[in-house]
């Protein structure tokens, strides 16, 4: 029949919009206040722990929605406000230091929802209050560990070449090697020249020097480098820690932009994102004697550093690998049912480590931890000075040639969980200092929240309005298509992983609102004129949907580009704006074209009508 559409495409609505509006669903459950407790490096989060917060939550005569343990942390579900900041203060206390204890909201989605994958929708910095921090990293720190890892690399290259050197040394952006004999200066200029990408080659044959300078193309792409392992491993971090919807990003040249929705207190969030700290893992100088280093008599290509355990070691200076190699760590038993930590490297860090434990197979290979303080003061350059502070955490035996993957013993179990989450959360290429910090309180985000929320409903109703009075019938069903619409971009909001509504973005669904109707006003508009050219109530409908299609796709698809646009160029508020307006004009197409017209079909198809009510 002319307007009838066959069972298959009405049940195809039908399951878009019920999926939708199911997905959708979590967002009227709200959140709930809550109090998030985990661990630093030299604690842990058990079943001991969630015992021990029931019993305080009890002595205080605070009755919480739930209390559970879930990956490493336990979150305490509360009533009120009052409620989270009397445990909060409760927790503190009798945890001690070595516990981080965060207030939060954590979403009151029902089990049956989540078991489905359905989340609510994540709020942005503005909606959800939260913290904000700006963050700027050491360059000089960053082009330092990238030169010492080229150092180390030419080092073992002329071992391999059999080339005799006296030192190799980094200077400014450059590694200066410095050759035993004019034959050896003339085997190091012809293997290195052309060698290393990135680098360009200075021969002083009177000095017997080669000096490996790095280009400008290099230097950029270096702090390009050094800037996006810093953000994906502060990611890890924040991620590892539990801090539910981070947003981080890149400002400037070398800086790093960090909010955390939902956590309401600055102090406790930068204990969440922890030290800046890297890991390097080095092979313990057995040749000498540690008493003479603590007596002041380090020798020459070793370091003395400090222990966890307590007794110093005496350490080789070259780093076998930096932790940014490390793409996985866990916590294992060995067959003595002792803890361990098993590690995965990647491809270069695999390969790094087999060279150097070939040969060193039954010697002590230590982990060492190292933090970075700022000292507030800056270099002639601008950049922020920092004091570096290095502490061995481990020792282990190489029991065979390691590769891509290894172990780390002799660590405790409560040692072993904590190295595993830093080593898993991976270490930061280069010191970072947060020179900028704010905070967004819940009341203002809901006061976002409630600004927003009453555009798109004044906006909503007004049209719903002038729809009904213009188009009559049809402007009920245009009205059904538009409450369909918002329903579908809360979906597919919800459903999108890394999407994030920001007070903008509610400006993209209130824009969307009004561009909603677009597509039904040409389409009705076409009917009325089909009406007019005297065709049939029945030819007017299929006429006005076909001919208005064209039209429509062209309008909407050259919104839709600028919209892609916006997104790929744009960032934080205008990617908000983006990606609503994306969502919007695809859900309004599939509602005003597809939607409308099965309940157009569904109630005046295939019948015999003498006049529309348009």
């Amino acid at each position: 029949m002319l307007n009838k559409y066959p069972l298959w495409k009405n049940l195809l609505v039908i399951f878009v919009i019920l999926l939708a509006a199911l997905y959708a669903l979590p967002n009227i459950y709200g959140e709930d206040p809550a109090v998030q407790i985990s661990a630093d490096r030299q604690a842990t989060v058990d079943a001991s722990t969630l015992d021990l917060v029931r019993e305080t939550l009890k002595s205080e005569d605070i009755s919480p929605k739930s209390v559970a343990l879930e990956q490493e942390q336990v979150l305490v579900r509360l009533s009120s406000d009052k409620e989270q900041l009397q445990a909060r203060e409760a927790l503190n206390k009798r945890l001690g230091e070595h516990y981080i204890v965060a207030l939060n909201l954590a979403p009151a989605t029902p089990g049956w929802l989540k078991s489905i994958g359905a989340e609510p929708m994540k709020l942005g910095l503005d909606l959800r209050g939260g913290v904000h921090f700006l963050m700027e990293i050491d360059m000089n720190e960053a082009m330092r560990k990238i030169l010492d890892g080229m150092k180390d690399t030419i080092r073992s290259s002329l071992r391999e070449e059999r080339i005799r050197y006296t030192n190799v040394s980094v200077e400014d952006d450059a590694i200066n090697v410095e050759l035993r004999s004019d034959e050896d200066f003339q085997q190091a200029e012809a293997y290195l020249d052309g060698r290393y990408q990135g680098y360009q080659m200075f021969a002083d044959a009177e000095t017997n020097t080669v000096r490996m300078q790095m280009t400008e193309q290099k230097l950029a792409e270096t702090r390009d480098y050094a800037v996006s392992q810093n953000i994906t491993i502060m990611r890890n971090r924040v991620n590892e820690l539990g801090v539910a919807e981070p947003v981080i990003q890149r400002q400037g040249a070398n800086r790093i932009v960090v909010e955390l929705p939902g956590v309401q207190d600055t102090a406790r969030a930068k204990e969440i994102l922890g030290a800046t700290a890297t890991l390097e893992f080095r092979l313990v100088d057995t040749e000498n004697d540690v008493r003479d280093a603590m007596n002041g008599r380090v020798p020459f290509g070793s370091q003395l550093l400090p222990s966890r355990d307590g007794g110093p070691q005496l350490l080789k200076e070259d780093v076998i690998l930096t932790g940014d190699h490390i793409v996985n760590a866990g916590v294992g038993y060995d067959e003595y049912n002792r803890p361990q930590v098993n590690i995965e490297l990647d491809g270069v860090g695999g390969d790094k480590m087999s060279l150097a434990t070939k040969d060193n197979v039954g010697k002590p290979m230590a982990t060492v931890f190292m933090e970075y303080e700022s000292t507030g003061e800056r270099d002639a350059e601008g950049n922020l000075q920092f004091n570096k502070k290095a502490e061995v955490v481990s020792v282990a035996t190489i029991q065979s040639r390691l590769g891509s993957s290894f172990r780390i013993t002799g660590v405790g179990p409560q040692e072993a969980q904590n190295l595993s989450l830093l080593l898993r959360a991976g270490a930061l290429i280069a010191p970072i200092q947060i020179v900028e910090e704010r905070t967004v309180g819940p009341s203002l985000g809901q006061q976002n929240i409630d600004a927003g929320t009453q555009a798109i409903i004044w906006g909503l109703v007004l049209v719903l309005l002038f729809m009904v009075l213009y188009y009559r019938k049809f402007g009920i069903v245009a009205d059904i298509a538009l409450a369909t619409n918002i329903i579908l971009i809360i979906g597919v909001m919800s459903m999108i992983p890394g999407a994030t509504l920001t007070l903008p973005g509610m400006a993209g669904i209130v824009l969307t609102v009004g561009m909603a109707v677009d597509a039904n006003v040409l389409i009705f508009e076409r009917i009325r004129e089909e009406i007019r050219a005297k065709r049939s109530p029945q030819q007017a409908i299929h006429h006005g949907y076909d001919s208005a299609l064209s039209t429509i796709a062209d309008a909407n698809i050259t919104t839709l580009i600028a919209a892609i646009i916006l997104f790929a160029v744009g960032n934080g508020p205008v990617k908000g704006f983006a990606i609503t307006l994306a969502i919007g004009i695809i859900t309004s197409m599939f509602t005003a074209i597809v939607g409308t017209r099965a309940i157009v079909n569904s109630v005046w198809g295939g019948k015999r009508l003498s006049k529309l009510s348009i």
